[in-house]
């Protein structure tokens, strides 16, 4: 648990069956809606996100449920993805929340984990009406790569990724 001047932040794998994944994974999904005019169709199933496949994590502002963020293992495929790969998914802080770098929180332990658990990269997909995810990205060492995914033919979606440091055996 962290303590900051807005609040106590406490970051819990849950997995993404969890009631509260499940409301903010719904949230998400509006938030989709008003920024591209329909929610992400690409398919999940909880058990993408339990160790060792995956994981998912909540982030709790003083006990509130705030911000979500899983990543899950990718194999490779004609598309760019590489075994090695984990991909994130459902990376989300609620709109009250935001601009206290609970993402980046959120982002970094994503990171971390996944090495821990021998991914060599982090991958992602998102979109041109997402300005402030690019950035986040960005500025955390993410590049553009190729398209993979249900919307690589989309002109909207923009992929990134980003190497993860080698981890001692």
């Amino acid at each position: 648990m962290e303590s900051t001047t807005q609040g106590t932040v406490e970051i819990r794998v849950t997995g993404f069956g969890h009631p509260d994944a499940q409301r903010l994974s719904a949230e998400v999904q509006e938030e989709y809606v008003r920024r591209y005019g329909e929610g992400d169709l690409t398919v999940i199933h909880p058990e993408h996100f339990e160790p060792p496949a995956g994981l998912f994590l909540i982030a709790y502002l003083d006990g509130v449920p705030v911000a979500t963020g899983g990543w899950r293992a990718k194999k490779a495929d004609p598309h760019g993805l590489r075994d090695g790969d984990a991909e994130l998914k459902r990376m989300f802080v609620v709109p009250g929340a935001r601009g206290r770098g609970l993402a980046r929180a959120v982002l970094r332990r994503l990171e971390e984990t996944a090495a821990l658990a021998g991914h060599t990269r982090v991958v992602l997909e998102t979109g041109t009406e997402q300005p402030e995810a690019i950035a986040l990205y960005a500025s955390e060492g993410y590049a553009h790569i190729q398209k993979f995914g249900l919307y690589r033919e989309h002109p909207q979606s923009v992929c990134m990724g980003k190497s993860l440091p080698a981890q001692d055996a």
